[in-house]
């Protein structure tokens, strides 16, 4: 009883600390949001609610181009006619976040882009899932996401399910009980009439929660539906992963990233590459009762990437395209390595290929002889140890778990040219329309900046042997500003620990300085090294 009650006080000890943790980190962002004017998220998304009741009749308006820039954004085929259609994402320049909640339709035929207006809508937001479905002339059904405040130091995460009618081109909120918890990063698809919803997170800039939870959502009766999960096998918490639904009615999960804390201010990063089935048990009808097993595919073998686009596709195959890795630069940073593989996954077989028989355009392009994606196999194959930088550990785990960093590559990106292969990048929109596959805009990272795309491409998957380039991507066009953000957060942290900051110039100045005295130094060293050879080869003439 003794030790019981003293592990009792430890408990109660621990959540009184992390509680006081909680309000310091609160008053500090409170004072930076005071400093920046910038006001509550809560009130925020209270008055874009409002701007959107406003808007009393549904509009359509053709665009002059496409939409802007963005990433985390929703793609999907029309279930009825070729279009896609298009919504939300964000952007960021370097110093603010911008989120959208505008709607559009790509005409395939045409190549045009319509803007949809329409009353009482979803707010602005990112990392949402959405789906298009046939019942009824047509359904958009969309669920969750978050919204970011401009300094990126609020987060607003939904729970909120709206449907469209692609008939009527009017939006309506679904009101029902018993649905997931507020999240972003999940992902959502449908089958048997079911919507499915998997994993996500939950991350307020304060503390955060990844999930690993199964939601159905009748479009039936338009109620979420109790879940049972036998067995002992789950996958792991993630968000970002893919998923798709077999022709049997088993949905499939793999990949994906999340973070755990191992450490008071150290969080590790997990690529996830285990995969699972999601199986109903059909010994009952309309039975809610579900099993994970654990598989895996047959042939080619992917890399360990997240945020990878995904899209289902007829005869049960399913395409992913792109994804980043972090890679543990020199035990002080992490960048990321982007891919631009596209795989086709048969679901039947659970065979894997590779779909890389392009009929590449000649390019005055200098690369090195390797492709981004086959530097990135090489990485894979001479793993390293992990390592950490005292704030953040990177870690690729696969059904062993076994953890893992990759060294240093070098980068492509920054000597690209345009040619007829879509560029390396994560969190793209993917999709296929009559045996069409799309793939539009995404995020790419290079040297602490971000390039966002609202480049187009399509490919013939019945022949899939050449990228068709609808909108090219203009590399010129990328405008970054050079965030303060940093500095400002750092003079923070120097006031706080009585240290001073150094700007670049100064920092410049001295690593000059010490270079100078490296090579005086080697000079010098040279200098005596061969005074002694000289020494030593008169000592033994003379000796001679």
């Amino acid at each position: 009883m003794g030790k019981k009650d003293k592990n009792k006080k430890k408990g109660k000890g621990a959540e009184k600390t992390a509680m006081k943790t909680d309000k310091k980190l609160a008053a500090k962002q409170k004072k930076m949001l005071k400093k920046l004017e910038e006001i509550d998220i809560a009130e925020v998304i209270g008055r874009l609610e409002e701007e959107e009741a406003r808007i009393k009749t549904v509009s359509e308006e053709i665009c002059a181009s496409a939409p802007t820039p963005r990433s985390n954004f929703t793609l999907v085929a029309h279930p009825e006619k070729e279009e896609l259609i298009l919504f939300g994402g964000e952007f960021y320049n370097g110093q603010r976040v911008s989120v959208y909640n505008d709607l559009f339709f790509y005409n395939v035929n045409k190549n045009e882009w319509k803007q949809i207006r329409s009353p009482s809508g979803p707010t602005p937001r990112s990392g949402h899932q959405m789906v298009a479905v046939a019942a009824n002339g047509g359904q958009l059904w969309l669920f969750g996401g978050e919204h970011a405040s401009p300094s990126q130091l609020q987060f607003y995460h939904y729970k909120d399910l709206w449907m469209m009618s692609l008939k009527t081109r009017s939006w309506e909120k679904i009101s029902t009980s018993n649905g997931p918890s507020a999240r972003s990063g999940h992902r959502m698809v449908v089958s048997k009439k079911k919507l499915f919803i998997f994993g996500g997170f939950y991350d307020n800039n304060q503390s955060y929660n990844y999930f690993n939870d199964v939601h159905i959502f009748s479009l039936e009766s338009y109620t979420w539906l109790q879940v049972y999960i036998e067995g002992a096998i789950i996958p792991p918490p993630r968000s970002g992963c893919c998923m798709a639904s077999a022709p049997n009615g088993s949905i499939l999960v793999w990949g994906g990233y999340s973070k755990e804390k191992i450490k008071k201010d150290i969080d590790r990063g997990i690529t996830h590459t285990d995969m699972y089935f999601l199986k109903p048990n059909k010994s009952a009808q309309n039975s809610t009762k579900y099993k994970w097993i654990t598989t895996k595919t047959n042939g080619y073998k992917p890399l360990p990437l997240s945020s990878v686009s995904c899209t289902s596709a007829p005869n049960a195959m399913v395409y992913s395209f792109g994804g980043v890795m972090d890679v543990d630069e020199n035990e002080e940073d992490l960048h990321g390595q982007f891919g631009n593989d596209l795989l086709a996954l048969d679901l039947n077989s659970l065979t894997c290929h590779l779909i890389d028989n392009f009929k590449k355009k000649k390019s005055q392009n200098k690369h090195p002889k390797m492709s981004a994606d086959e530097t990135l196999a090489e990485a894979v194959n001479t793993i390293s140890t992990t390592s950490t930088d005292g704030i953040f550990t990177v870690k690729v785990a696969g059904t062993g778990g076994s953890a893992s960093t990759l060294p240093e590559m070098p980068s492509f990106f920054s000597n690209y040219k345009p040619d007829s292969l879509p560029s390396p990048r994560m969190n793209a929109g993917l999709c296929v329309c009559r045996g069409i596959l799309y793939v539009y805009g995404g995020l790419f990272e290079e040297d602490n900046k971000q390039y966002t795309f609202n480049d187009l491409y399509a490919l013939n998957l019945h022949k899939p042997e050449e990228w068709k380039v609808i909108i090219p991507n203009n590399m010129n066009v990328h405008d970054w500003i050079d965030s303060e953000s940093s500095d400002s957060d750092d003079g923070d942290d120097c006031e706080d620990s009585g240290e001073e900051t150094k700007s670049e110039s100064e920092m410049e100045t001295e690593l000059f300085f010490f270079f100078c005295k490296y090579l005086e130094a080697r000079t010098l060293f040279l200098n005596i090294f061969f005074n002694l050879i000289n020494r030593q080869t008169l000592l033994c003439e003379n000796l001679a």
